[in-house]
């Protein structure tokens, strides 16, 4: 059964470490869903957090090959239902003054806010998991975007043992 997993992979902080990663999903002709990268606690490391669609014998795959990968230290596959995974969205859209309040209610209950205003624009920030971006998205498509940046998903699985 094909579902959506997240690979949760600690590398070394080094160039072309990410390169190398991606490239083995592309080797094999499967679609990065989203790719994040950031230094951890101990800027020598990097973590790696990759969403795909595959099942479990692909999945278990692709554990083994990252771990074969010399820069690749550690390789977690997190529960996509069980995880807490976030991303961010920068957006500015078009909007005259007399639809601000409109979008002030929309942002409201999306906890996004306007961190700019101009006569005829506003600069809209959010982070939530990838379903309440796309609802605000959806929310906001009546109003022309002006540029948009949307980041790659980040997550950690929920603690079980507490």
């Amino acid at each position: 059964m094909i579902v959506k997993f997240i690979l949760s992979i600690l590398v070394k902080n080094r160039p072309g470490v990410m390169s190398h990663v991606s490239g083995l999903f592309t080797r094999r002709g499967y679609n990065i869903d989203s790719i994040a990268v950031g230094v951890t606690d101990k800027p020598e490391n990097s973590t790696m957090t990759i969403i795909v669609d595959g099942d479990e014998n692909t999945l278990n795959q692709f554990k083994g090959q990252l771990l074969k990968l010399p820069d690749v230290l550690d390789v977690k596959d997190l529960p996509y239902h069980g995880s807490l995974v976030r991303e961010l969205l920068l957006m500015r859209i078009r909007v005259e003054s007399e639809k601000r309040t409109e979008v002030f209610g929309i942002l409201e209950v999306f906890g996004a806010m306007a961190d700019e205003i101009t006569d005829d624009s506003m600069l809209v920030e959010m982070n939530g998991n990838p379903r309440q971006v796309s609802g605000l998205l959806n929310m906001l498509s009546k109003f022309p975007i002006l540029e948009m940046a949307r980041t790659g998903q980040i997550a950690l699985a929920y603690r079980t043992d507490l």
